[in-house]
């Protein structure tokens, strides 16, 4: 946000419940080479065209490469584009831009820039995301989510297994690696066009407007989940009346993880085991992972 009585442009995060931007130089939970950016950003987005019309930088990071992704509510100009230019250059950042909605954010500079991506070394695998999907902010942790999570699953040869908000598909990529079919569900089709795997069914799937039905459930042998914090209720609701023998429970909100074990303990499900994992550095918040089995 661009502040003159602050001195100029202001680069950090929104305030709580509030749309000021709180001034900072640094931020411990940012990767220390991104954290870093924040005073060279000030003064590049100060010597923007138009600062003011500039409201919003996201950044993601994968592998070695950082994305910065800037949203620009009017185009342009020759020298605004050779300044970004040259602090990608001087950075080691890729540009992305956003002028309008999701789909019209693209590639800037490096125009050669390779994808995004992140290993998971315990199953052999290399995910490569786009900069606008989700995916987990601390990839060590991650790793160690998943290796939980696929403990859990305790996945058999000929299992058909189904991960329901799957995103890029972290558990569909470990599991497809098990001797096993798997139905991954999304709503995000950027994510779900990187799945290819011929034991692989991908499917763009508003769950929470569309729940998995009673009659497709019975289909699967597990189930792992890993909603948005607005949890599962609709599809819990329906695992209670499906008779899936085993449901793993991804969840980044303890409310809604706490209201949909009860659903699924009304419904006959008995909770065998929660671990916590302390994904979000810095923060109260908390991963969970919880196995439910029917009794």
């Amino acid at each position: 946000r661009h502040v003159a009585s602050k001195g100029g442009a202001l680069v950090g995060f929104r305030e709580k419940h509030s749309s000021y931007v709180a001034l900072m130089d640094s931020c411990a939970v940012l990767p220390p080479h991104v954290s870093s950016l924040i005073p060279p950003l000030k003064s590049l987005v100060e010597g923007m065209s138009q600062p003011d019309r500039m409201p919003q930088i996201e950044v993601a990071v994968g592998g070695s490469r950082t994305v910065l992704l800037l949203r620009h509510l009017e185009p342009l100009t020759g020298v605004d584009m050779d300044r970004l230019r040259q602090f990608a250059d001087r950075h080691g950042v890729i540009w992305y831009l956003q002028p309008k909605g999701l789909d019209t954010v693209s590639l800037f500079h490096p125009p050669d820039a390779d994808m995004l991506s992140y290993r998971l070394p315990d199953f052999g695998l290399e995910l490569v995301f786009h900069p606008t999907e989700f995916t987990q902010v601390n990839h060590g942790v991650n790793r160690m989510l998943v290796r939980r999570a696929m403990a859990l699953l305790q996945p058999r040869p000929g299992e058909r297994i189904a991960d329901l908000f799957c995103g890029c598909g972290t558990f569909t990529g470990a599991l497809l690696g098990q001797e096993v079919e798997v139905y991954a569900c999304d709503s995000d089709a950027v994510a779900l066009a990187g799945l290819k795997h011929p034991k692989l069914t991908a499917a763009r799937r508003n769950l929470f407007k569309e729940p998995l039905s009673i009659k497709e459930l019975p289909g699967f042998d597990v189930v792992v989940l890993d909603p948005p914090r607005a949890g599962a209720k609709e599809q819990v609701e329906i695992f209670a009346e499906s008779g899936v023998m085993k449901i793993v429970y991804v969840s980044c909100n303890p409310s809604t993880f706490a209201r949909d074990a009860k659903i699924l303990a009304v419904g006959g499900y008995r909770l065998l085991s929660l671990a916590l994992v302390d994904q979000f550095v810095w923060s109260a918040h908390t991963e969970i992972v919880g196995v439910f089995t029917l009794i």
